[in-house]
């Protein structure tokens, strides 16, 4: 099943995920899904709130191009598997920082540069149900926080300085305003 990805405007990106009991295979399809719409999408991360639900699930796809801070570099994350999927994710140490270009599928064709942990380490469980966890550095740290501030309800906007929020603003009227404009069911 193909979501939609839910824009900025929708009401459902400000809610809050609700911590998942038992990872099933309901909430592997949901992952598949979640997944097979960042793809279409074209993204590499995806929050359960961009796609209008609320378990606590978000999946992750870095492709290996951008796991390296240089070109042809060696990686920031060899030992992790992609794609992944972090069930009820918890951040438990941050060192570092990083500043870069960010971007999110629910603000189509908005980039703001970000400052944010290098490294971070994340505990989750994973969709074979065992808690894992996993330090990351680099994007895929950048993508882990990205994709956590959504399912606590945070959103690209809310990161942005004044001065970014006034350069994108006129984008970011006319996202609420498409969203204000679809009918209620999907919203």
């Amino acid at each position: 099943m193909k979501y939609e990805v839910l824009t900025y405007g929708n009401a459902a990106l400000r809610k809050k995920a609700v911590p998942v009991k038992k990872v099933d295979d309901s909430i592997r399809q949901l992952a598949k899904d979640m997944l097979s719409t960042m793809y279409l999408a074209h993204g590499v991360g995806l929050a359960s709130e961009q796609v209008g639900r609320n378990e606590a699930l978000c999946v992750i796809d870095v492709p290996l191009e951008l796991d390296s801070p240089e070109k042809d570099g060696p990686r920031d994350n060899p030992h992790v598997r992609m794609p992944l999927a972090l069930v009820n994710p918890k951040i438990i140490a941050e060192t570092g920082k990083q500043s870069s270009q960010e971007g999110c599928l629910s603000f189509p064709e908005i980039f703001v540069t970000l400052a944010r942990p290098y490294e971070v380490t994340v505990i989750f469980t994973g969709l074979d149900n065992r808690e894992r966890t996993e330090t990351v550095r680099g994007y895929l740290a950048r993508a882990v926080l990205h994709e956590m501030d959504h399912l606590n309800g945070i959103l690209l906007v809310d990161r942005m300085s004044t001065i970014q929020k006034l350069t994108v603003a006129t984008k970011l009227k006319r996202l609420k305003k498409a969203a204000k404009a679809k009918p209620a069911e999907s919203r």
